[in-house]
């Protein structure tokens, strides 16, 4: 039964949280007495103390995007969900939990500073530079992903009726009531919880109003292309990513976190109560090959899986917005390993949407926000609540989730470039750092024949836990030059490094037999194969960095 899986899931994280989060919390010898750089400068645009409930909801929304849902679902299509139930699980506890925790409290240590800026001080200048090329390519696959799936999401037809308009329509006035809440905790000083009374309602009314809107205004919204929602959605993220944190990020991806909440729910007692048996095979290989398009269980599911088991990204919005706003620092147990462990239970009640399902289900030839909207749907019809109702709600959610991680991505990518460039004091930095972000965005998805994302997901899976495997390495070499113990940053980084070095390298070999056998070369074997050199480069040399400044430091 599905309910038990989910079962023994939970508790395996409460034990985790209970034990390993408190060993990872001694280790870092968090101290309150210690003030957080969110206390010290305070500026009231970047660096805004913010209370642990308030952080948890955007720390979380901004972590738990299309990441934890789209790739469980696929890993668990292509290679059964028993491997992909074991790589959440254990990924969760002793890699993606320890990379968020660990890059959180030493972001914090660093005054704040971005994961890059820690490579500088602790390795090299080059390292620093090269480190910064990697992140800022990583941050681009992942605005690139995320916008194309959720221009997809809004043109969503299912049953022969059209969900995407009327979820379309949601997601703007759900951003519109995250600015308006953002202008009264502000400026009117009204109460959180007086605010999360008001709004919250409100969140499920446009859920609602959206597809009851009237029919001109559906139908304009249906008559934007995929490509033009892919313009209007960078839009967004530029005008997010240069305004005032407290304006949207925090108030959107608060309320985005109780909608985060409600949907975990949801897929608990659907996956607890609903009586669910477990239709889809455990294992769909042979020969560690999956029968559905002959990868490799090793290394394709751990770049597949991504953010549900670990997330270089997760590093970069811990030591990127999150270090800035945390008050005091017992607080990053819970929010950076806590949470991590919560993406892990999300991972896993999307895996369950696709494990009720028989192998050959029509829903399985769609796409996986379709496989996990249409699960979603079926729990909130055990309730008595109709398709046409939770499904458009299903779909509003998981494009909540990309919003989420969308606008903290084009933030972060924004930081990324003022600090390579050496604009991070320049308000007009501000602005063309974020302009040249989403300029490739942007030029991607214009010339892109297929879905966007589809092109991207392979080689965004591979860079985002190279990512990870990065930031431990750089986390390790603080740890070790601090005095520290660092083994439990160390053997999570090689086993990831094997891993995604691996995954470039069968990336990078079809498009350079294409170009050794004069055929043409197809445009995602042309991308992945760029980018995949690219990135094997950029990783050997950072590797090589680190590995020189600890033998001079041994030299010493």
């Amino acid at each position: 039964m599905v309910s038990s899986i989910v079962l023994l899931v939970i508790l395996i994280f409460f034990l985790a949280y209970r034990f390993y989060g408190k060993f990872l919390s001694q280790e870092a010898e968090l101290d309150d007495f210690r003030p957080t750089p969110a206390s010290e400068i305070n500026d009231g645009i970047d660096f805004v103390p913010a209370k642990p409930s308030l952080l948890l909801g955007q720390h979380f929304s901004a972590i738990a995007a299309a990441g934890p849902i789209v790739g469980p679902i696929l890993a668990g299509i292509w290679f059964g969900w028993l491997p992909a139930l074991l790589w959440i699980v254990l990924g969760a506890i002793f890699i993606g939990g320890v990379h968020d925790f660990t890059s959180l409290v030493a972001s914090v240590r660093h005054k704040a500073a971005s994961i890059g800026e820690i490579v500088k001080r602790d390795m090299s200048r080059t390292s620093h530079v090269l480190f910064l090329i990697f992140v800022w390519f990583a941050l681009i696959y992942v605005i690139i992903a995320f916008t194309d799936i959720t221009a997809h999401t809004f043109k969503t037809v299912m049953q022969e009726m059209a969900f995407g308009p009327g979820v379309a329509a949601s997601s703007i006035l759900y951003l519109l009531l995250g600015g308006l809440m953002g202008i009264l905790l502000s400026k009117f000083k009204v109460k959180l919880w007086i605010a999360t009374v008001i709004f919250l309602p409100l969140v499920l009314f446009v859920v609602w109003l959206g597809p009851h809107l009237p029919a001109s205004i559906l139908n304009l919204l249906s008559s934007i292309s995929v490509k033009q929602w892919d313009v209007l959605l960078l839009i967004y993220c530029f005008i997010a990513s240069v305004i005032p944190v407290w304006l949207l990020l925090q108030p959107r991806g608060y309320l985005g976190g109780w909608l985060l909440y409600l949907v975990v729910i949801i897929g608990l007692i659907g996956a607890l109560f609903g009586g669910f048996k477990i239709e889809y095979p455990a294992f769909n290989t042979v020969e560690l090959k999956s029968l559905v398009n002959a990868k490799l269980i090793f290394p394709i599911l751990f770049i597949t899986v991504a953010c549900g088991a670990c997330s270089g990204f997760h590093g970069i919005v811990s030591s990127g917005t999150t270090s800035k706003q945390l008050a005091k620092e017992s607080d990053a147990r819970i929010i950076g390993y806590g949470t991590m462990l919560m993406e892990g239970l999300v991972a896993v009640l999307a895996l369950a949407t696709l494990m009720r399902l028989p192998q050959g289900a029509e829903t399985l030839k769609s796409d996986p926000n379709i496989v996990y909207a249409d699960g979603l749907a079926r729990y909130l019809g055990l309730v008595g609540v109709s398709f046409n109702v939770a499904f458009p709600f299903a779909l509003l959610a998981f494009s909540t989730f990309v919003y989420d991680t969308l606008d903290v991505c084009a933030r972060l990518a924004r930081y990324i470039f003022q600090e390579l460039v050496g604009w991070q004091k320049s308000k007009t930095g501000i602005f063309f750092s974020s302009i040249v972000t989403l300029l490739l965005p942007l030029l991607f998805l214009i010339f892109t024949k297929e879905k966007g994302y589809l092109v991207a997901w392979s080689i965004f899976g591979t860079s985002n836990q190279l990512l990870a495997s990065l930031i431990l390495l750089a986390i390790s070499v603080w740890l070790i030059k601090t005095g520290k113990k660092a083994m439990y940053a160390i053997l999570p980084m090689v086993f990831m490094l094997v891993m995604t070095l691996w995954s470039l390298v069968l990336q990078i070999l079809p498009f350079l037999k294409s170009l050794t056998t004069g055929v043409a070369v197809k445009p995602d074997t042309l991308i992945s194969g760029i980018c995949g050199i690219i990135l094997f480069i950029l990783s050997i040399l950072l590797v090589f960095e680190a590995v020189k400044g600890l033998a001079v430091k041994r030299k010493v």
